[in-house]
This record gives C-alpha cells, structure tokens and sequence, in this order.
C-alpha cells in the first residue's frame, strides 16, 4: 500500500475503536469511522474506502475541508485529555487511495430503479452526492450544471489553496464514470423550467444554493467599492487589490476564504471585523488560524456602522461591541458601546454576513420563513415529485452537512420511484 505519513499511522494506533462511536454522531455524513480506521489498522484498503462509499463520494474532499473540530474530531474521546485523532487526514487519506487505484470504477450499479430518470439540478455536493446515490441504484441520471464545470461551491467557492482542484476532478470523475449524464451551460430559469423538466423525468432534485450576499442595510453600502463574499468567491471578478487596505464583515468560512484570497492577490491590510468574540466566530478554527498566518488582522467585538465616501469607499466607521447574556438565549449577544465609534480609512469593504436564495428561481416554490424553499421531512417541495435540499433548502451551511442534504433526498426519490 502507497506510505502514510506517521502521523495519520499514529492516530490509526491510538483510536480507541469505541463502542459508542461519538465520533459517528458528530459526522453530519454519520461515517462508520471506526470501522475504516479498523480496516486500514489491518490493511484492509479496498475495505476501507468501501465503507467510506457507502455514506459519502466525497471523501478526498470532506476529509480536506469539513470543521472537523466541530464535528467529528469535536466528539472524538481522545480530545477529552488529549489529541483527537485526526480523522479528515485519514478519511482523505483512505479516498484519496480508492480514486488513484481506480477502486472508484468497481462499484456496482443495482437495478431497484433502473429506467427511472431523475434530474438534478445544480451540480455541487448536494447535487453530486445526489446523483452518486440515485445512479448506484441505476436510475437515469442527469445533471443540470450552469457553468462548464461541475462542482458547485467547490469549484466556484473554496479556494485552490484549501481544496487542490486535481483532487476536486478526480473525486467528479469518480461519479461520472458510474454513467451519470451532464448538461453543462444550462441554467435554471434562462434555458429550462421545472415545470419542462416535470415532462421528461419521474424525480428533480433542486440544489442550485443560496449565493446571494446578504446585505446590513447600514449606510454607505451602495458605493463603489463594497462587494458581496459570495459573488467574489463564485466569479473571481476582483478589483485590484495591490496595496490596498480591505474590511471584510463576517465571521464565517466565507469571510476567511475571502479575506485570505484578497491578501495572496496583494492587498496591503485585510481586516476581518467580527461583532462577537473569536471563540463565537462560526469560521472553522483551522481557517482562523491559518487566516492569521497569512497576515489577516482581526477585529473581534466590533460592528461596522457605516461606509463612507463621496462615490466610491473611502473609510469605515465602526463601533465596539460587549458581549451580554439576554433572556431566553443561550449564545452571547453583541451590544454597541454606546460612544465608542471611530472611524478606518478603507479602499474596499466585503459583505460576508450570510446568504440567500436567488429569488426569481424559486419564485413558483412554497417558501419557508427564511425565504428558502419549503420542504417536508422527506425533501419533498410544495411541488410534486420535485425535492430539494443543500442551501436553497435552508440546510446547515457545510459541504458535509450538503452532502448529507443530498443522500436524504435521494433516499427519499429512490423510495418513492421503487
């Protein structure tokens, strides 16, 4: 077998192989962790990353990117005294042995819902997990992808530096060699509806996500210069940066990818202003830590007021927050000290405050409270024989949790079309 690195073997080593598996619990995907680890403890390989292909495709890439620390890792035994065993470097380091001895090309293809034609719309990790679980029970499956390249938010959200793309191709090309179907350039609501795609398939599945930067309605927000994190991420249409100072708003993985993607393309400052505490930034620790490293300077309790300039961004105000305890809540709330503004000079400001749905998409769903669309326990839409799941659904914003997302509505269509 290729060499793991003594680091990976040690943890091999040193899991405890639970009972109780709490490692499995904190896994959105609810990976049989144990039991792969168990399988390459006696290098049993194939084994190994068959288990893995059971709840996930997307191995190489979740073991690579997930907050492990908040999922798996943050529910391991080990970390209780000590170290968690580092179950992404394994998970990865499994998948990423399948895909470079092509174990991908044996899975079986069944026949439970063979001549049943799905379409999928929107090629991400819902969308791919989706397609992966409704082609090995051999439906017809097609992929609705608007870009020439599937991947969704992997492709056109996380950045090269954390996510190498050859890794990103060959865990795609796994799916697609199960003889899964692919219309690139074809994007809901410009070239098909879903009422056209009802007329030729039994099932759709809608995961197109959220991708739309979320405003804070503060002052000065229309100016030139001011930027949603997820249109940058997604279309890489970047000003220049070289020299310049940036204030990126939000406490999320996308305010790090944005911030760290802006400082490699030469800004001179890059601010991360979060209204909360650094131990309540939603942003995996990993990519804190790392931002950190790459020069990103925080500013942890303070709130952005207003952008000011006469066209185009010229400076900040912002004003520091405490943190206070409200009735009902069990998380901190941020309060602005009264007086305590003061004002950055700034040349670009990017709104990483959350997301939301392109509404116009999803106009003819049922909508929940949050304007996502509305689904069922079983992924089910207000539409029949049409599910969604991932971002537009409102599901918790993670690709594993996307994943998961996925695997329940196929679940779900392969029951109903049986």
């Amino acid at each position: 077998m290729n060499k793991m690195n003594q680091e990976i073997q040690n943890d091999i080593d040193n899991c405890l192989n639970c009972k109780n598996r709490p490692c499995m619990k904190g896994c959105p995907l609810s990976n049989t962790i144990p039991d792969v680890i168990q399988c390459v403890k006696n290098r049993k390989m194939e084994e190994a990353y068959n288990k893995l292909l059971d709840s996930t495709i997307l191995g190489s890439i979740c073991g690579r990117i997930c907050p492990h620390y908040k999922q798996c890792m943050g529910s391991c035994i080990r970390g209780i005294k000590g170290q968690s065993i580092k179950i992404g470097a394994i998970e990865s380091f499994v998948s990423d042995y399948g895909l470079s001895n092509n174990w991908d090309e044996n899975i079986k293809i069944k026949d439970n819902i063979k001549n049943k034609k799905v379409a999928v719309v929107g090629g991400g990790p819902a969308g791919l997990t989706c397609a992966y679980f409704l082609r090995r029970e051999g439906a017809d499956v097609t992929i609705y992808e608007k870009y020439e390249t599937l991947g969704g938010i992997l492709s056109h959200g996380i950045p090269g530096f954390r996510l190498n793309k050859d890794i990103l191709k060959k865990t795609i090309d796994s799916i697609l060699k199960l003889g899964v179907n692919v219309k690139y350039n074809t994007e809901l609501g410009k070239d098909f509806t879903v009422t056209e795609l009802k007329e030729k398939y039994d099932a759709i599945f809608i995961s197109i996500g959220a991708n739309i930067s979320t405003n804070m309605n503060i002052p000065g927000e229309n100016l030139e210069g001011v930027y949603g994190g997820n249109e940058l991420l997604e279309k890489a249409n970047h000003p220049d940066y070289k020299g310049k100072k940036v204030a990126v708003i939000g406490g999320g993985n996308v305010a790090m990818d944005a911030s760290r993607t802006i400082k490699r393309l030469g800004a001179g400052k890059v601010y991360v202003i979060y209204r909360r505490a650094e131990e309540q930034m939603p942003a995996d620790k990993k990519e804190i830590e790392e931002a950190k490293l790459d020069g990103i300077e925080f500013l942890f309790q303070n709130n952005i007021t207003k952008i000011l300039g006469n066209e185009k961004v010229e400076k900040i105000e912002c004003i520091k927050t405490e943190l206070i305890k409200k009735e009902g809540e069990d998380r901190l709330s941020p309060v602005n000290i009264e007086g305590s503004n003061y004002e950055i000079d700034m040349d670009y400001v990017v709104m990483a405050v959350g997301s939301k749905p392109e509404e116009n998409l999803i106009a003819e769903f049922e909508k929940n409270k949050w304007g996502y669309i509305n689904i069922n326990d079983n992924m089910q839409t207000s539409i029949p024989n049409v599910y969604a799941g991932g971002d537009i659904a409102g599901e918790k914003a993670t690709v594993a949790w996307a994943a998961n997302s996925g695997r329940n509505a196929a679940y779900s269509i392969i029951k109903e079309l049986k």
